[in-house]
């Protein structure tokens, strides 16, 4: 009997859970790993699972999908809108939902490891499937392999991972070199001195600073980045003060820097600090602000010479015209810690979920970045159909490309 997808899916959406406690999730991925035959231990590196298929010599191919969700309100009005909540990091209560679409990726790997399954007379070698936790907080991979995982499975000799986007349901993107940006997850916490409202001057307003703190930051990227360079510097979060009429004592900041490379990863940084520590010594603050990284991403790296085979693998199983290349994503994972830690060539691709009629003509109209909701919208909500049997038949044809 196959697996039923769609019902796969619809649960999983349903159902999501935050980082690193994605215990529902996992288990349901792991008994579908058992009962598709696969040697499967769960738990590693707090929720994730692996499964392994061996099926004679051969190399060993890892594929990967990730699998938490977000603290996100779902806005789709679908009848299998996620209604869940949970507990975040801080002991809050917040709405979650799949808003990056990881309930797809776990899907569409679970149906792409029953389709090898039934075509294992046509194949040879060692899959190892990677259901990981906390992308993110682009923790996940990391916690993985800090468990162990290369001393304790086969190594791979090659590290394939996907992620549904909002292209033309159909479409593949895939490219070699830097397929997505290096990122840094940044707090910063400037200090003040607090005081009543009404005696701003007896008071180092940490409100102000921070104000003037995220203007400032905004010219790293419009003005000392090359136009034709790549830096994001987003402040996706500002807490200060409880109350109207007390200026606080402190003001932290969240920041989301993304980079090409090395280079501008060291040019963006070297700004970032220079800027906070200079605002607040205009503002008078007489304690140096604190800078704390939160995460590290590497760029995520395609391998050429695998990528031109994957490329010409997806163009014969979907058509040359449903293979693209997308440019470099300015979004950020942490899949290619698996290849890096391993020293194998990584291949990740994008497919799409947006049905192709609408796609098509919110680009005639010229609207897509308005009426095309994106990963992490609380509107994002991938079609159920084509995109499973995209994202299975993608993952599929990868893996049996270097499985012969």
């Amino acid at each position: 009997m196959s697996i039923d997808l769609e019902a796969l899916y619809i649960d999983l959406h349903q159902h999501p859970e935050l980082s690193f406690q994605e215990t529902r999730t996992a288990g349901i991925a792991a008994q579908h790993l058992r009962d598709l035959g696969l040697e499967v231990e769960e738990g590693i590196g707090i929720t994730g699972v692996i499964g392994v298929l061996r099926n004679g010599g051969g190399p060993t191919v890892w594929a990967r999908a990730d699998m938490d969700a977000l603290p996100v309100e779902e806005q789709t009005g679908l009848a299998y809108a996620s209604t869940a909540t949970g507990v975040d990091p801080a002991g809050h209560t917040v709405p979650v939902m799949h808003a990056c679409g990881h309930d797809m990726h776990v899907t569409a790997m679970i149906g792409a490891v029953e389709r090898l399954v039934a075509e294992q007379a046509e194949w040879s070698g060692t899959l190892v499937v990677v259901i990981q936790p906390a992308e993110e907080y682009g923790a996940g991979a990391r916690a993985m392999l800090d468990a162990g995982i290369l001393d304790r499975y086969p190594k791979p000799d090659i590290v394939l991972g996907q992620h549904v986007t909002p292209f033309a349901a159909g479409v593949i993107g895939v490219r070699s070199g830097t397929q997505m940006a290096a990122s840094d997850g940044l707090t910063v916490t400037l200090h003040g001195r607090g005081g009543h409202g009404s005696r701003p001057h007896t008071t180092v307003d940490p409100v102000v600073m921070a104000a003037a703190t995220v203007m400032r930051l905004q010219t790293i990227a419009s003005r000392e980045t090359d136009p034709q360079g790549v830096a994001v510097v987003t402040v996706g979060s500002i807490h200060a003060g409880l109350k109207n009429n007390i200026i606080p004592a402190e003001a932290t900041l969240e920041l989301s820097l993304r980079y090409p490379d090395d280079e501008a990863r060291a040019n963006v940084l070297a700004s970032v600090e220079r800027i906070v520590r200079a605002e607040a010594l205009a503002s008078g603050a007489e304690r140096e602000p604190e800078i704390r990284t939160d995460h590290t991403l590497p760029p995520t790296i395609n391998d050429a010479d695998a990528v031109a085979r994957v490329t010409t693998a997806f163009q014969r199983a979907l058509g040359e015209a449903a293979v693209i290349d997308p440019g470099m994503i300015t979004g950020s994972e942490d899949v290619s810690w698996f290849a890096r830690d391993a020293g194998a060539p990584l291949v990740f691709w994008f497919w799409g979920g947006v049905d192709p009629a609408t796609f098509a003509a919110a680009v005639a109209g010229g609207t897509v970045a308005h009426d095309i909701p994106t990963n992490h919208s609380p509107l994002f909500a991938p079609e159920i159909h084509p995109t499973i049997e995209v994202g299975v038949t993608a993952m599929a044809t990868a893996v049996r490309e270097f499985m012969g």
